[in-house]
């Protein structure tokens, strides 16, 4: 069941043993009034982009890092960020946010954005238990450049219940607590790394590109 903004207003000022928390808190009688079901969040400060590197492609391997292929940048407030078209570039929100452990939620860009070309938060799943800034990715799908600046608002959260006996599993993932964007890994899970070894010849690290005959 999604939140309407009234309740998540509720929520906010209620606290508790188990709260949801959104730092800096949004003005609850604006948020309360809005009608809406969700709530704004805003541009960080933060950013990453990709360097262009003399390379093939960008091997999922995780074994690979991803330092030496990105660059972090810092823009005050008042100051613009320009994403030009076909850019990409990974960004945060200015919130930090707490869900509890029977709420989760998703984001989704603002329309005023996506009408001018910007594509934000391609991966949008936000998973009970949660903490931290979230990264957005944000990519200028339009025809000319686009100014972003700090501490706009960006995009916007959904809130929902979720149903389960365990309340006491929570997100564990490695990008829970961070305020900066990162990159990450990829990395193959057991049953993708077996079909490599078995069916490419070798492992997802060292594979012979020679598929294996029974």
């Amino acid at each position: 069941m999604m939140l309407k903004a009234e309740r998540i207003a509720d929520l906010l000022r209620q606290g508790g043993s188990d709260p949801l928390c959104i730092t800096p808190q949004p003005e609850l009688p604006t948020l309360e009034e809005s009608g809406a079901a969700s709530v704004d969040l805003r541009l960080g400060t933060w950013f990453v982009s990709l360097r262009q590197a003399r390379m093939a492609c960008w091997s999922t391997d995780e074994q690979a890092g991803t330092a030496q292929f990105s660059r972090t940048q810092y823009v005050r407030f008042g100051s613009e960020f320009f994403l030009h078209p076909g850019a990409f570039v990974l960004g945060v929100t200015l919130e930090w946010l707490r869900l509890p452990k029977d709420l989760a939620a998703y984001v989704i860009g603002k329309s005023s954005w996506g009408r001018r070309g910007l594509i934000i938060a391609t991966a949008t799943g936000v998973h009970p238990g949660f903490k931290g800034c979230l990264t957005l990715e944000l990519s200028n799908v339009g025809e000319i450049p686009i100014a972003i600046k700090p501490g706009m608002t960006i995009c916007q959260l959904f809130i929902h219940n979720v149903e389960g006996s365990r309340t006491d599993h929570i997100d564990k993932s490695r990008y829970v607590g961070l305020r900066r964007p990162v990159v990450g890994g990829i990395r193959l899970d057991p049953i993708a790394q077996k079909l490599a070894e078995a069916y490419g010849g070798g492992s997802w690290n060292n594979p012979t590109g020679i598929a294996k005959t029974t």
